[in-house]
């Protein structure tokens, strides 16, 4: 029904008179009284109605229904079919995000996490044509959201994000192999997962590098960002009575790796974050990288009761 339209709509003001009929209809059966009149009605006991008399309201609704019909094949329905071609630009694209407690560590307003997750949800409103994923690895790794255009399930499911939800540590690897996992079998032309992290490589069964090798097996590229400021960090901590206390800690990004990474997949790079505006300036310049254009042909045609067929 949302493809129908009218060539005169103001013809539809005639269904006004619909409940008007129905209304006047029951004012007038309300107001009839009986033709034969009598004092004592046991004459009638056991005597049910006939069919006639129950179904005496039919004909008027008949015409009710007619009265309808005709009013609306005046407005003259029509269904719409048309066509445009166009051009969009879609990809596949499955984000990788590093929780481990780490990304706790304030040298980014709120903190790592918050301010990566903020970026990526902005990533994510701007690429309405693309099927997007979410991994998310501290010690291990799982899929929050496989591949899906619903952008809206993956920015609530972003949005809950939140560390300490699975083991403490920093599993590149495992990562990384699982957005492979989740994208290898995609038919995109383009095939792209950004890795985030804010550490160094110390867990998981997946070598990073290896992993970094199989994704190019699979023609996906590969965006690796370091977060982090140069130096040290504040991060907090709380003691045993709740208070919350900040002790500045070493940012150690394993740059080399994270860079031979991003190589081992041909037009990968690597990315180093050192504040919030620098992380939206690196997701705008693979905005603008990533831009895979596909014809899609929509069809809009409006007519009556006329056959179409499409070749």
């Amino acid at each position: 029904m949302s493809n129908i339209t009218f060539a005169h709509p103001w013809f539809l003001l005639g269904l006004l008179l619909v409940p008007l009929m129905v209304a006047w209809y029951i004012w007038r059966y309300r107001k009839q009284e009986a033709a034969l009149q009598h004092s004592n009605l046991s004459l009638f006991d056991g005597i049910g109605r006939s069919l006639r008399v129950r179904l005496r309201w039919l004909p008027y609704a008949l015409r009710v229904i007619a009265v309808a019909a005709i009013v609306v094949a005046l407005a003259r329905p029509q269904s719409q079919l048309s066509r445009q071609e166009m051009t969009v630009e879609g990809i596949d694209v499955v984000l990788a995000m590093d929780i481990s407690g780490s990304m706790l560590a304030e040298d980014f307003k709120p903190n790592r996490l918050e301010a990566a997750k903020k970026v990526a949800a902005d990533f994510i409103e701007g690429r309405k044509n693309d099927r997007m994923g979410l991994v998310v690895f501290a010690g291990e790794a799982f899929t929050q959201v496989p591949l899906t255009i619903d952008h809206q399930v993956l920015l609530k499911q972003l949005g809950a994000v939140k560390s300490g939800i699975i083991q403490d540590g920093t599993a590149l690897g495992d990562g990384l192999a699982t957005a492979i996992n989740r994208i290898k079998d995609s038919e995109a032309e383009s095939k792209v997962i950004i890795l985030l992290t804010d550490g160094v490589n110390n867990q998981g069964s997946v070598d990073p590098l290896s992993a970094a090798e199989i994704a190019a097996l699979y023609n996906i590229r590969l965006y690796t960002i370091g977060v982090g400021s140069l130096g040290k960090a504040p991060f907090p901590f709380r003691d045993q009575f709740g208070r919350v206390h900040y002790q500045n800690i070493d940012v150690e990004i394993d740059e080399a790796l994270m860079k031979q990474m991003a190589a081992a997949t041909g037009d990968g790079r690597y990315f180093r974050a050192t504040n919030k505006k620098a992380l939206e300036q690196i997701f705008d310049q693979i905005d603008e990288m990533e831009t895979s254009k596909i014809d899609v042909t929509q069809y809009a045609q409006t007519g009556g009761c006329t056959a179409i067929h499409l070749a």
